[in-house]
């Protein structure tokens, strides 16, 4: 080694070590104002006086504002205003299954070099518990907070995705909770209020942001971008499927923020739909916070959907439909002569930056040095938490879904298998367990770790990538190492070359020559043949479900950086699955004559048209929502159930054969009633169950076949058995199904009432016929009826409880 070079090396690395020392010390200081400690000015002004209202201190702030400053704090990256003790801001951070590295807010470093990452909410959501949907929550904000207050994050995370998914080619499938509005719901409202921690004071820990407002679900199908779509959505489905989640997520999850979508509805733009914005958003929903545009939508308005003349109408006419931030810089250009033409007033402006700042008092943002306040003892030392691992790890597991398991054959015993051959393109992958929106995980246990961990393996791809073109198919290899293990476990699937943002889904089909790969190891193997889909959408998997040589399959979904261990651990019998699919999975012919643009919900006799999703699809799925084995079995049997509900009516009204009811507050407490189930777990195993509700409406007017109305997770010791208690609000129930969309509200007493006489009948299973008595309505309806978890443990987040609440319907 040459002088110059070790003099070189020696720079280099003392270069390091400082750059390493300044980073950590710039690490160290978070982002705030108000810092009074630094600048004693600062405490003569009313907006850093803590002892004032949110409200007061923000009026006295945007006051002090000229409007040409006012305009740079409705867009995304805000810039400081050093004579207030104002820093600059980034708004954009995501944490949609993890702190991810994706916007402007949040960067790893040396000092925070990772965090956990959690399933992608496809598979948290076929936990169907809403427990772990909370904690999730919690664990992530956590972290987040800890990040922020070393200056690596902000306090402002545009998550959850929410969006129903109402077609199976969408490429954002892995990002949502589901097609059911119900479910979808209570796993924003959940994970929102697990990232929030509201306290009594209306303060925030971090805030969410609920997102794609609304009826969006195409990004890029066959040449049509999601730029350009115009949603056609009708009255009833926007009220029955496209808006309750949402609904739920600001009235029930109290989100401090919305995001409107780049799609247009019904020819508008949503984030220039004044109606949407502040007359449902704001005026029905009471939404407290701020709403914020997709990034570069607004200029996406002007520039690709030419929905406006001039820039400044397209400024314009989001900020009077009530946008309050621009995620990108369009309205920072284009504002200011939008008020100069008298296009829009400066009240406006007040209005947007004022809804802003309102959300960064609630997070302490102007209370000084966070430090100092109640998250200021986090930091490093709290993310990627052997607690937090193990909660990634758990929730991998309750989302699990197993879809076959001829003659019991899984759980497989250590004790009678010796090898195991694991095959296929997504066997030992890493960063596609994680999906996308990600950040850098604390560590990785691949599918092929977490099965080694319990066996010996013999491991071949078999097709280079998911996408499996012919030239890549490697059937020999798969083919050797399937012949000479005891078991052959396939996993197979899709990643984000397959299905992601800005790229939709052709075909339903596994990619590529992946169905060549399964059929010939199959046939090949030793013995039987297990079966894992890794993926956010479902497949036409009719193939491997009808051959006997498969004897098990099962879903993980993108199970998170932990993904291979929760599979181990469910293959090998040290947790028993518990997951239900919460999408149909559909057949091939579904893709083949069903235009994805197409945004009907309801089937059409007519013309053959088959509907979406389990509510209206009157196809045969491959596998329906809901579905999902046990080791263990489970017996329901019904304890009570009321023989009668009056409803009374109210006086205004909005139909045409029938008078309003009110389904809110005290009037709908009153109308609460009960139904009591018995659920006991009649196998040798324990197991947790998730005991789904439904309620099927008359066929009527196009109600739905049946819909989910509540869940609750239970865990059961074998042979134990717990009382599950029903207490619906009746009207809220008839309202789920939009039959009696809009009520209380003001409707056009001119056009034709579509929702007359769609009072619905209950369906409760195994209950007695009974009838429901509406006075002053014309139909009287029937009614029908880490350590790794052991069995012999609780798993993690089930509720304590021998009852729970559910909502009336039939038990699953």
């Amino acid at each position: 080694m040459t002088t110059r070079l070790l003099l070189s090396l020696v720079f280099f690395k003392f270069s390091l070590i400082c750059f390493l020392s300044s980073s950590y010390v710039y690490a160290e200081i978070p982002v705030f104002a108000c810092d009074t400690d630094s600048n004693k000015t600062l405490a003569s002004f009313s907006f850093c006086d803590t002892t004032l209202s949110f409200t007061e201190r923000v009026a006295d702030l945007v006051k002090r504002l000229t409007l040409e400053e006012k305009i740079t704090h409705i867009i995304d990256q805000t810039p400081a205003l050093p004579r207030l003790g104002i820093p600059s801001y980034n708004w954009w951070s995501e944490a949609l299954h993890g702190v991810s590295s994706v916007g402007h807010g949040t960067k790893f470093s040396p000092l925070v070099p990772s965090a956990t990452s959690f399933p992608m909410p496809i598979l948290t959501a076929a936990s169907f518990n809403t427990t772990l949907f909370e904690s999730i929550g919690e664990a992530i904000s956590t972290e987040a907070r800890a990040m922020y207050n070393v200056g690596k994050a902000g306090l402002t995370f545009w998550s959850p995705t929410m969006n129903l998914l109402r077609d199976p080619r969408w490429g954002r499938t892995l990002e949502t909770p589901g097609e059911d509005p119900y479910l979808i719901g209570k796993y924003a409202s959940g994970y929102v209020r697990g990232l929030q921690q509201l306290d009594d004071k209306d303060r925030l820990k971090v805030a969410a942001c609920c997102k794609h407002y609304t009826a969006y679900d195409v990004d890029n199908w066959k040449g049509v971008e999601r730029y350009k779509f115009n949603a056609i959505v009708t009255k009833q489905d926007m009220e029955d499927t496209f808006q309750p989640a949402f609904k739920s997520c600001v009235t029930e999850g109290n989100v401090a923020s919305v995001m409107c979508s780049y799609n247009q509805v019904n020819g508008t733009p949503t984030c220039a739909d004044k109606n949407l914005l502040s007359g449902v958003l704001r005026d029905q929903w009471k939404l407290n916070g701020y709403i914020v545009s997709d990034c570069d939508s607004v200029d996406v308005i002007f520039n690709a959907q030419r929905y406006t003349k001039t820039p400044e109408e397209a400024a314009a006419v989001t900020i009077n439909a009530g946008l309050d931030l621009d995620c990108g810089v369009f309205l920072a250009n284009h504002t200011l002569k939008a008020i100069q033409t008298g296009l829009v007033k400066e009240v406006e402006i007040d209005r947007a930056v004022t809804q802003n700042f309102i959300v960064l008092m609630r997070l302490g943002f102007f209370d000084g040095d966070p430090r100092k306040q109640r998250y200021g003892s986090l930091g490093p030392k709290d993310v990627c938490t052997p607690a937090h691992e193990e909660l990634a790890r758990e929730a991998a597991r309750q989302g699990i879904v197993l879809l076959k398991n001829d003659n019991k054959f899984l759980p497989l015993s250590t004790k009678t298998i010796k090898s195991v051959a694991v095959i296929g393109p997504q066997a030992n992958v890493t960063h596609d367990m994680i999906g996308n929106y990600e950040g850098i995980p604390c560590s990785y246990i691949t599918p092929l770790q977490g099965l080694s961990e319990h066996v010996n393996t013999i491991y071949a791809k078999g097709c280079a990538s998911v996408l499996c073109p012919p030239e890549n198919l490697h059937l020999d290899d798969a083919k050797n190492a399937a012949a000479q293990a005891d078991i052959t476990i396939l996993i197979v699937g899709a990643n984000r070359s397959v299905e992601e943002e800005s790229r939709d889904r052709i075909s339903l089909l596994l990619p590529g020559q992946q169905a060549t790969l399964v059929s010939e190891v199959a046939n090949a193997s030793k013995g039987p043949v297990v079966l894992v889909i890794m993926s956010a959408g479902g497949f036409d998997i009719s193939f491997a479900k009808s051959n006997e040589k498969i004897s098990s399959i099962l879903w993980i979904g993108y199970p998170g950086q932990h993904g291979g261990a929760a599979l181990g651990d469910i293959i090998f019998g040290s947790y028993n699955p518990s997951g239900r699919l919460p999408i149909t999975w559909y057949p091939e012919s579904f893709s083949e004559n069903i235009l994805m643009t197409d945004m009907r919900m309801r089937p059409d006799p007519s013309t053959g048209y088959p509907g979406r999703t389990y509510r209206f699809y009157t196809g045969t799925p491959i596998y329906p929502f809901g579905y999902g084995l046990s080791y263990t079995t489970f017996k329901y049997s019904r304890l009570k159930a009321p023989r009668l509900v009056n409803i009374p009516t109210g006086t205004a009204c909005l139909f045409k054969h029938c008078e309003t009811i009110s389904a809110t507050g005290s009037y709908c407490n009153d109308l609460s009633f009960q139904v009591r189930v018995r659920v006991q777990n009649t196998g040798t195993r324990p197991g947790a169950k998730s005991v789904l509700l439904y309620f099927t409406p008359p066929h009527v007017h196009n109600a739905p076949r049946k819909q989910l109305i509540s869940f609750e997770k239970v865990y059961l010791e074998p042979w134990e058995a717990k009382h599950v208690v029903f207490k619906p609000c009746l009207l809220q129930s008839l309202c789920a199904c939009g039959t009696c969309a809009k009520l209380n509200q003001e409707v056009n007493k001119n056009s034709t009432a579509q929702h007359d006489h769609l009072f619905p009948k209950l369906i409760a299973f195994r209950f007695t016929p009974k009838t429901i008595f509406i006075p002053k309505f014309s139909t009287i309806f029937n009614q029908k009826s880490s350590s790794r978890s052991v069995l012999s443990q609780e798993p993690l987040l089930f509720k304590k409880i021998q009852t729970f609440n559910v909502v009336p319907g039939g038990v699953m």
